[in-house]
């Protein structure tokens, strides 16, 4: 965690969450505990004025490329998995509204009853202003991950750093969760991601950051404090640049 007295050393930073990751251990859903444990952090970080963009997916709910892999249309399954990240969404500024951090959810597709719709240069005032900005619905087209959203996102709010949180702490050159001798990166190039098929996110979105000079920085989003210690400089997981 950071000393007292140091200052951020990233404004404003984008932040990838996974829907999987709401679920903790259970095998569905959204756990109570777990965004809430996420909200504190991002809370934090808000009150020492780090001007946070979140992109979620929908995984622990709907993943609308497993539900076309199962024979649904392709267009229809991207739509459910667009609501799904709806809902997470409005479940992640709940849990910061009741730390008291002003946030707002800014939807691609149009849902007025329940969020904004997203429009890129109200999103910056919203950040401008002290608000956390939580983007659903991915980009709103079907065929497009949450990741390349989130790599849209960042580049069009003019982001320092995109922040990739996952369930491992960083790039492997294999999955350290089948073999105990993967060896961990401490930084790559977007050419060694594409080349290597590392898996750090879908080509499209890491042609974009490579395209754009977007930084991207993959962290153990389960460790508390990981996320203050990248935005305060500290080397946390895998930097890809």
């Amino acid at each position: 965690m950071t000393t007292s007295g140091s200052q951020p050393v990233y404004k404003r930073i984008l932040l990838k969450l996974s829907g999987e990751a709401l679920m903790g251990n259970a095998e569905y859903g959204i756990q109570p505990e777990v965004i809430s444990r996420f909200a504190q952090e991002i809370s934090e970080l808000n009150a020492q004025g780090v001007q946070l963009g979140i992109v979620i997916g929908g995984g622990n709910i709907f993943r609308g490329a497993g539900l076309a892999a199962s024979g649904m249309d392709r267009v229809s399954a991207d739509h459910m998995g667009m609501l799904a990240t709806v809902l997470n969404a409005l479940a992640l500024q709940d849990a910061l509204e009741r730390n008291g951090t002003f946030c707002r959810v800014m939807s691609a597709i149009r849902i007025h009853e329940v969020c904004e719709d997203y429009l890129r240069r109200r999103a910056i005032r919203h950040l401008e202003k002290g608000r956390v900005v939580i983007f659903a619905a991915g980009t709103g087209n079907p065929f497009f991950t949450t990741d390349s959203a989130a790599s849209l996102r960042a580049v069009e709010i003019g982001a320092e750093l995109m922040l990739k949180a996952t369930q491992v702490d960083g790039v492997y050159d294999a999955d350290p969760q089948k073999n105990p001798d993967a060896v961990r990166y401490d930084t790559l190039s977007y050419d060694e991601v594409i080349n290597n098929r590392l898996g750090v996110m879908d080509t499209t979105a890491v042609v974009m950051c490579q395209e754009q000079k977007m930084p991207l920085r993959v962290f153990d989003v389960h460790r508390y404090g990981n996320l203050t210690d990248i935005v305060y400089g500290k080397n946390v997981g895998t930097l890809v640049k």
